[in-house]
């Protein structure tokens, strides 16, 4: 019999290291006011330590997690880390999680899908819950966004953070937990945000490293004009699906990219400002880490039955909604 998945626990996990905008005006030609009007966001937390990684900060996030719900690490049936900055590409973020935090009879992988990935990630593991395959499974949002980013381009280096977040997946024999989600992708959106080298079409050399294609590339207004709908649009389109209105939804959970795309999306779904949870002034785009940051943030706020949408737009192009009911 297939079984409803709820989100059980939430725990999130951030560098102590804080980058000002002030901070940054010295690195390149910005300011406080400049970035503020354009993302919304004041600071951002950074991953300084040269020896620490993703891993490590997810890692970080699912010892919160097991301290939290008193479980052992080997309880755990399924790590599956969200992230477009591994540690390496291979081994699997994942299994290094697992390593760390002592997951010694779990499975594991990557998912990757820019900022949606945590949603792609959240959809799959409940999958694997409702199937009655596993019965604890860990979902990781985690980004060293530092590690890709070019600190003498303002257009990009202004929006991004380090961070991690996770959830802690279990059958739910209540009528709560993920009840729909809509995910979508279009490759011809990777023309307008992504990361030129590194990969099988660009492999590593001198040339790619001196012309800087192992950092974010991103086409501003045009990621900014999908973005604003395509997250609008999905998030309307489940509540429609739903029989939902803007007063029926407790809290959207947006993807923290950018203050104005998250306002239009509100503005889409007839959610007032009050319902919706924001963190980007304090910690910037975390990427896959935005969303279970939100929630970790606002875990104390969150009421059993309350009626959550979760959205998200990435660099693929990916984007997706996901309708869950909070279960405790």
């Amino acid at each position: 019999m297939k079984k409803n998945t709820k989100i059980s626990a939430v725990a999130g996990w951030l560098p102590d290291d804080v980058l000002t905008n002030a901070e940054l005006a010295t690195m390149v030609d910005t300011s406080d006011e400049w970035i503020t009007t354009r993302t919304g966001i004041k600071e951002r937390r950074i991953l300084k330590d040269p020896t620490k990684a993703t891993s490590d900060m997810g890692a970080n996030a699912v010892k919160l997690l097991l301290e939290k719900t008193n479980i052992s690490a080997d309880q755990i049936d399924l790590i599956i880390c969200a992230t477009v900055t591994p540690d390496m590409l291979f081994p699997s973020t994942a299994c290094l999680i697992a390593e760390k935090v002592g997951a010694s009879n779990a499975f594991g992988f990557d998912l990757s899908a820019a900022c949606s990935a945590f949603l792609f990630a959240l959809d799959c593991g409940a999958k694997y819950i409702s199937s009655g395959i596993y019965k604890k499974v860990v979902v990781v949002g985690a980004d060293k966004m530092s590690s890709i980013v070019d600190y003498t381009d303002r257009q990009t280096c202004v929006i991004f953070g380090d961070g991690a977040g996770a959830v802690l997946l279990e059958p739910e024999e209540e009528k709560l937990g993920i009840m729909d989600s809509i995910l979508r992708v279009d490759g011809a959106g990777g023309e307008y945000l992504k990361m030129i080298a590194g990969g099988s079409l660009n492999p590593a050399t001198k040339e790619t490293v001196n012309s800087k294609q192992h950092y974010i590339y991103q086409d501003g207004k045009t990621v900014f004009k999908f973005a604003v709908t395509k997250m609008a649009d999905v998030s309307a389109q489940i509540m429609k699906k739903n029989n939902l209105t803007g007063d029926d939804i407790a809290w959207l959970v947006p993807h923290q990219a950018n203050l104005r795309i998250i306002d239009a999306t509100a503005r889409r779904m007839g959610v007032g400002s009050e319902k919706v949870m924001i963190n980007i002034n304090k910690y910037g785009n975390t990427t896959a880490a935005t969303i279970p940051l939100c929630l970790a943030d606002w875990e104390s706020k969150l009421r059993k039955n309350d009626n959550l949408i979760l959205a998200a737009f990435g660099g693929g192009f990916t984007w997706g909604a996901i309708y869950l009911k909070w279960a405790y």
